[in-house]
């Protein structure tokens, strides 16, 4: 079982167990559409990629994720939610195609599995660029993907026949490691926040 969908499991228990309600309030979903969309993703990776001339799209690991942030963006209490969400797309996508740029070619020179490494970045940039829980889960998944289109965008300008691949090869688990870790990290961070600002308040009025 991949990394990724090594994380969507652990997700799925702790929804059943209740532990991430107060997260899905925030990115306006139930239960059991939370579940449901886990089950398609993760059926979604086990299906053929669509093919579109050079172009290969996973349902589980491109296209679900991506209408979860379409939606999250359609649902943004303001405007300046929804261009905060789209600049830190940018952000983190430039962020992580930079940090290809640094880090060794090769996976064996690397430290960890390179899906974990650029999904932890991710997951850590997203946080600090989204602030919300919804924006940071966008910034997590389409900044993945924006990197990986813009690697993909740059080898055809220089004549390298390469496919681009969308939701696999690697990129779904990096996609939903960084995703999922955002959104916690922006739990853990908005949830010290608030206790930090109700300690203020209760040292105020005494």
């Amino acid at each position: 079982m991949s990394a990724g969908m090594m994380i969507l499991t652990v997700v799925a228990v702790l929804l059943f167990c209740g532990v991430l309600q107060r997260v899905l309030d925030r990115m306006y979903l139930s239960d059991r559409a939370a579940l449901l969309l886990i089950a398609l993703m993760f059926v979604g990776g086990l299906l053929p990629n669509v093919e579109i001339g050079r172009v290969s799209v996973s349902l589980g690991g491109a296209v679900i994720p991506t209408g979860v942030c379409l939606w999250l963006l359609i649902k943004a209490d303001t405007v300046q939610e929804k261009l905060r969400s789209l600049g830190g797309v940018i952000l983190t996508g430039t962020a992580i195609y930079l940090l290809g740029r640094l880090l060794p070619a090769e996976a064996e020179e690397l430290p960890a599995d390179p899906n974990l490494i650029y999904g932890a970045a991710a997951g850590v940039i997203a946080c600090i660029l989204g602030r919300s829980r919804r924006c940071a889960f966008i910034c997590g998944v389409l900044g993945v993907i924006a990197a990986d289109v813009a690697v993909a965008l740059i080898n055809w300008s220089k004549g390298v026949d390469q496919q681009l691949v969308l939701g696999g090869a690697g990129l779904a688990d990096t996609a939903v490691i960084s995703g999922v870790l955002a959104v916690l990290l922006a739990e853990l961070v908005g949830e010290i926040r608030e206790r930090f600002m109700r300690g203020r308040k209760e040292s105020e009025k005494t």
